[in-house]
Order: C-alpha cells, then sequence, then structure tokens
C-alpha cells in the first residue's frame, strides 16, 4: 500500500512539473500528495523571509501544518514531548507565517517567517551556530547563548 503511495505522489509531483507559470492546484489536494514519512511527519526548513537566514529545522504532521496555516503562526510536531508545539508559546518568541512553499517532490516544506526574538532554545538568533572549519578540523560557536 505505501509503495502505491509513493508512486501516485510522484506521479503526481512529476505532473506539476510540466504546469505552466501561475498554473494552480487546490491546497487540499496538494496536502493529500505530501510525503509524510512513516511517523506521519515532514521536515521543514524554517527561515527568517527578510533576511533570508535559516533559522531552523523542524518537522510537522498534518495537524501542525493546517493549524500553522489557519492561524498564521508556524506549529510544529515536536517529536521528543509527542505533541504539538506552538513556536513562541512559552518563549514569546513567535514565528509568524510569511508564505510557505513545497519542494519539487513534496517531501519538505520551507517556511518564510517573520522571527519574534531568537529562534533557537539556546538564546541564539538561529539553530546553526556551530559552524564546520573543514580545514583546522574544528566546530566554532558562533554567538552567545541568551543573545
Amino acid at each position: 500500500m505505501r509503495q502505491d503511495q509513493d508512486s501516485s505522489r510522484r506521479q503526481w509531483f512529476q505532473q506539476l512539473e510540466q504546469a505552466t507559470h501561475q498554473s494552480s492546484v487546490a491546497l487540499s489536494e496538494l496536502i493529500d500528495h505530501l510525503a509524510f514519512n512513516a511517523d506521519g511527519l515532514i521536515p521543514v526548513i524554517t527561515q527568517d523571509a527578510e533576511s533570508k537566514t535559516v533559522l531552523m529545522h523542524a518537522w510537522m504532521n498534518k495537524t501542525a501544518l493546517l493549524t500553522t496555516l489557519d492561524t498564521g503562526f508556524v506549529t510544529y510536531w515536536s517529536r521528543s514531548r509527542q505533541q504539538l508545539w506552538k513556536k513562541g508559546e512559552s518563549s514569546g518568541h513567535f514565528q509568524q507565517l510569511i508564505s510557505m512553499a513545497v519542494d519539487c517532490d513534496g517531501d519538505t516544506l520551507l517556511c518564510l517567517v517573520q522571527q519574534t526574538g531568537p529562534a533557537c532554545h539556546t538564546g541564539r538568533p538561529n539553530c546553526f551556530y556551530l559552524a564546520v572549519d573543514s580545514q583546522k578540523q574544528t566546530v566554532v560557536v558562533q554567538g552567545n547563548a541568551g543573545q
């Protein structure tokens, strides 16, 4: 059954490859064809809408996706807590959804957001603060926690 669903999804997205500029499909149809994994999750890359800085990577299930689209504030699925997680609910560092895009084969979402405060739980502006220096074979911490 899963193999049939994967094949159907691939065919659906392949048809979109041939679509002309500004053609459209129903959002509900696209959501039905997204490649949620065996746990019902899809990866999400979150980027600052203005600076284009990648803020974080997280996961959404269908409920989180629909909640995000309905409220305009990004909601994820917390794998560690096994529950919906509205970004900023406890910290006040909300992510207002500016736009959302889906990659060419329907297995990753890209959310452009207006970020209030730091995006990372460490207090850093984004979660990608560990810079790899392959020549020196080191990892350099960028910025301080709680900035």
